[in-house]
């Protein structure tokens, strides 16, 4: 029986899970600075969000193709169900977020004038439906999505929550070798 992660879905987990670290790290942080330091970390989230949707769609592919190794014996059937729900909802937030960023980007009223680059490389291209709106729509769209990237933030920030704690409730209290399923080494039993 399968009992680690394979490789690349491991990779991709740990990928995507320094990618938002990254991205909340980055959006506590501009709020404090000089509007002159914000920009660029603005940008920056921009491009660690697209990559992050990439990498999602990958991992999901991926998710979609290739059975996880079933949960350990010996957890209770809440627990399972959290578990599922819990990873559900990351695979909804780590697809909600760049996306409702991108919508918001795109209706951005200065967007025309503040090409997107990914880290700096090559020009990313705005939603061109969207850019296209009259300024009206594109206000309240730009309003509306970037309302709803905040309150999606917060449920990132219980799943992340829950999804850790949970992993190291099974380590460290119940004594199974969870961490070791979405790692590279270790026995995973």
């Amino acid at each position: 029986m399968q009992r680690r992660y394979t490789s690349l879905a491991i990779t991709l987990h740990w990928l995507i899970a320094a990618g938002v670290i990254a991205n909340v790290l980055l959006a506590w942080v501009w709020p404090n600075l000089p509007d002159a330091q914000v920009r660029p970390l603005i940008d920056s989230h921009k491009s660690v969000g697209i990559t992050i949707l990439a990498l999602a769609l990958l991992r999901l592919l991926w998710r979609l193709s290739h059975r996880p190794p079933e949960l350990p014996a010996g957890y209770a059937p809440w627990e399972k169900t959290l578990s599922h729900v819990a990873h559900w909802g990351l695979y909804f937030v780590i697809f909600a977020m760049p996306i409702t960023g991108w919508v918001m980007d795109s209706a951005w009223d200065r967007a025309a004038q503040n090409p997107n680059y990914w880290f700096g490389l090559f020009e990313w291209p705005r939603l061109s439906f969207i850019t296209a709106l009259d300024p009206a729509t594109k206000k309240a769209v730009h309003d509306g999505f970037g309302e709803a990237h905040e309150l999606i933030a917060w449920l990132v920030y219980l799943l992340v929550a829950l999804h850790i704690a949970g992993a190291l409730k099974h380590q460290l209290v119940d004594g199974k070798r969870e961490l070791q399923r979405m790692w590279y080494w270790g026995r995973a039993d």
